[in-house]
């Protein structure tokens, strides 16, 4: 018997390859042949050539949308009445969706597809296929008996009639079990609570294999019911449909928000570092929701209680897990311990630091308790000052003096670091200017303040930051250099290219930080055209040891030359270091053998001191001549 064929039509590629990855395994079954076509005018050549159980037809399509290719299909007598679902991620076009039921579309699904809703409609198409194709045989048959049988030919007519009474009705029953799988809350089109269990599950097996956990976030409106009989069920909708629209908002695109009932939201997060995402996505759902709601009239406010679950921790299967982030959020409504609240305490206990120190670092911007130390880098040739690094310090309240690395880490809001950011462009570019007249060498040569970012990556308003301080300060190019990690030159590649060719065209060095610290490469180097390579000071320690620490930095130093960059030794310590580093070709470096980090007026009373020094050396020789 021939094997019923599906066409997937789709004009992404990935899209397409999703599609098929779900249906693929029944195909490989050979339950049905898996055909596909990324255009209309190609679905309807495929059309021509073959007849199908099921289409799943894309909405949104350059040159023949979906609506076009199923009316084409449905004017040809042959594909008359293959069904079609259309699949579209567009989920609050209701006209849409009338559309393809006009254009007789048997079922209308929105991206993300639940796997098992998709496999289950097709297989119901399918079955109904390789039913058809059994009685279109069978008929065949009957054709060619005697036709002075025609009493048995009655008889087998009527079992053929009744087979297809059959048929419609379990098609019927086929739809209704379909409909009944539906995925969508109808008043917020979020996923519903039969579709999240599912996710759920899903989610579970699949940390189960992976190892990696997820997060689940249980959110409750405050005062819904006061706003709902204050000013009726219309305003109640009304402020879901908007709480709705603003979580997805608040969430990547992988994640699920779906609406259980009530004023009750849940949000799934899923991959990497699923604690702390959950903990960051929980805090911009707080803000979100207390932001006003324009209803009508009226201007409302409410607030979200959340409450975070983690799996595998917090809970064993779905069920758990829901109940336990259900608790927490309760924790989080009837506490005053803040509106998030994570179901283990611990965690609880670490996002209360984390806010601690955003709050303390907010207020110490604001008191003026940041101050930057520069450390002078040192040629080491002539032993002339060739640089400074700025480094970041806060003089805490009851901490003390600490560093940037005591700190930062601390603190997860991009919002704050790019505060600090600026206010370390701001601090350093007004250093340079008070610097540069003192420091400026004999032949012209234009010393370098380095600053460190203290986001985790570069912002592309980073020129529009550093480039109008430097032009106000007026300072001569290369006056300033950024130092980046590889973590900070991590992302797309075109953008982050124009973005360090707008900084190098500004006059702005570039430097690789502490290269050999982590997963810092000279690929980076040469990728970016970096001016600078930075070498961490784990491997100047380790000059002289058993373990070929000189090897290591003589290597670096001559793939760096190989890339026309120069080079500055981080934690240069002891005179025997300093020693190899010369011998190997080492440009400069900075450490506690030379200078510790400077205040800003110890900096610029170094420059004057070397000045006055080199001042009183000329005159000695010019009067030496005489």
């Amino acid at each position: 018997m021939p094997i019923p064929k599906v066409l997937l039509v789709n004009d992404d590629p990935a899209s397409l390859y999703a599609l098929e990855s779900l249906l693929s395994e029944a195909a490989d079954q050979h339950v049905y042949e898996l055909l596909t076509a990324g255009s209309g005018k190609e679905a309807l050549r495929q059309v021509l050539l073959h007849e199908f159980a099921v289409i799943l037809l894309d909405v949104s399509m350059p040159g023949m949308d979906g609506f076009e290719t199923a009316e084409a299909i449905h004017s040809h007598p042959r594909s008359a009445s293959v069904p079609i679902i259309f699949i579209t991620a567009h989920y609050a076009d209701e006209i849409n969706r009338l559309k393809a039921y006009q254009k007789g579309a048997a079922d209308y699904l929105f991206t993300p597809v639940i796997p098992q809703i998709l496999q289950a409609k097709v297989a119901v198409f399918v079955e109904m296929t390789k039913k058809n194709i059994l009685l279109r045989k069978k008929s065949e048959q009957l054709a060619r008996l005697n036709q002075d049988l025609r009493v048995q030919r009655l008889q087998d007519l009527e079992r053929i009639n009744a087979e297809l009474e059959q048929e419609i009705k379990d098609r019927k029953q086929a739809e209704s079990r379909a409909h009944e799988l539906s995925t969508r809350d109808a008043l917020t089109n979020l996923v519903n609570r039969r579709a999240l269990i599912q996710q759920l599950e899903h989610a579970v097996a699949t940390s189960d294999r992976s190892g990696a956990g997820f997060a689940l976030l249980f959110l409750d409106l405050d005062k819904f019911k006061q706003i709902n009989d204050t000013y009726g069920h219309e305003a109640g909708d009304e402020l879901l449909r908007q709480v709705a629209a603003r979580l997805t908002a608040a969430v990547r695109v992988a994640d699920v928000v779906a609406r259980l009932g009530g004023d009750e939201f849940v949000v799934l997060i899923e991959g990497r570092a699923a604690a702390a995402n959950a903990a960051r996505v929980a805090r911009k759902i707080e803000l979100a929701c207390a932001l006003p709601f324009e209803i009508g009239s009226n201007r409302l406010k409410t607030a979200a209680s959340i409450g975070i679950a983690i799996y595998p921790q917090d809970g064993a299967n779905a069920q758990a897990l829901m109940k336990n982030a259900d608790t927490a959020m309760y924790h989080a409504k009837q506490n005053n311990a803040g509106p998030v609240q994570f179901f283990h305490e611990e965690l609880n206990v670490r996002e209360r630091e984390r806010e601690q120190w955003a709050l303390e670092l907010r207020k110490a911007l604001a008191a003026g308790q940041l101050e930057l130390r520069y450390q002078p880098q040192v040629d080491i040739a002539t032993g002339r000052t060739v640089g400074a690094e700025a480094q970041l310090y806060w003089r805490h309240a009851g901490k003390g003096l600490l560093e940037a690395g005591q700190f930062l880490p601390f603190v997860q809001e991009r919002g704050l670091l790019d505060r600090v950011d600026t206010w370390v462009i701001t601090q350093a570019c007004a250093q340079a200017a008070l610097w540069q007249p003192v420091a400026v060498a004999a032949d012209g040569a234009v010393p370098c303040i380095w600053i460190n970012l203290a986001t985790p990556q570069i912002n592309a308003d980073l020129p529009q930051t550093l480039l109008p301080a430097i032009r106000k300060h007026r300072l001569p190019p290369g006056s300033i250099g950024v130092e980046l990690n590889e973590k900070q030159l991590q992302g797309a590649a075109e953008p982050l290219t124009q973005l360090l060719l707008q900084l190098q065209a500004g006059g702005v060095r570039a430097a690789l930080d502490d290269f050999g610290s982590a997963r810092s490469s000279l690929a980076a180097c040469k990728r970016w055209q970096l001016n600078v390579l930075k070498i961490d000071r784990s491997f100047i320690h380790a000059i002289g040891n058993d373990e070929g620490g000189t090897d290591i930095v003589a290597a670096v130093i001559h793939l760096a030359r190989a890339l026309a960059m120069r080079i500055v030794a981080m934690g240069v310590d002891e005179d025997a270091q300093l020693d190899v580093l010369r011998a190997l070709g080492c440009d400069s470096c900075q450490g506690e053998l030379f200078f510790p980090p400077l205040t800003a007026a110890a900096l610029i009373e170094h420059a004057e001191a070397r000045q006055h020094a080199t001042a009183i050396q000329t005159h000695s020789l010019l009067n030496d001549e005489d």
